[in-house]
């Protein structure tokens, strides 16, 4: 398999994460940290159970949690042998709840990760998140209001 192929997957598997939380599908985004570990730089969640308890104060609204998470600067190196890789990217967290909390940014920041492929398919080993610039995120976690 070339190397474009593994990170073509690699970048499905990176919008699959944003997708599934902006979704308010929070049991499949835990799932994706079935095997790995998943937090801000310094606290780290490890398995699915644990990642989704972190997830228990999200505020959802109708179902989602009114955000988009938009990546960019995506960088990802494969090794040599495609079982194993890493990646880091900018995220911008937007929110934007109607009547109430105008459109903006509430986070900004980077996203550090390890990966491994592992019976055909890309899974998360480990990713670490580093807050930059943080905005009101009131709206959107319920420990933070």
């Amino acid at each position: 398999m070339s190397h474009d192929h593994h990170e073509r997957e690699i970048m499905g598997l990176l919008c699959e994460y944003c997708d599934r939380v902006d979704r308010g599908d929070l049991d499949g985004f835990a799932a994706l940290f079935a095997d790995g570990v998943w937090g801000i730089a310094g606290d780290l969640a490890a398995g699915q159970e644990a990642v989704r308890r972190v997830l228990d104060n999200v505020i959802i609204y109708e179902g989602t949690p009114n955000t988009r998470h938009l990546m960019s600067n995506v960088r990802i190196a494969v090794d040599e042998g495609g079982r194993d890789a890493t990646a880091s990217c900018c995220i911008t967290v937007m929110q934007c709840v109607p009547d109430d909390f105008p459109l903006q940014a509430i986070f900004i920041g980077t996203y550090r990760d390890r990966l491994s492929r592992r019976g055909g398919q890309w899974h998360f080993v480990e990713r670490v998140i580093e807050p930059n610039l943080i905005g009101d995120r009131s709206r959107h976690r319920s420990d933070m209001a």
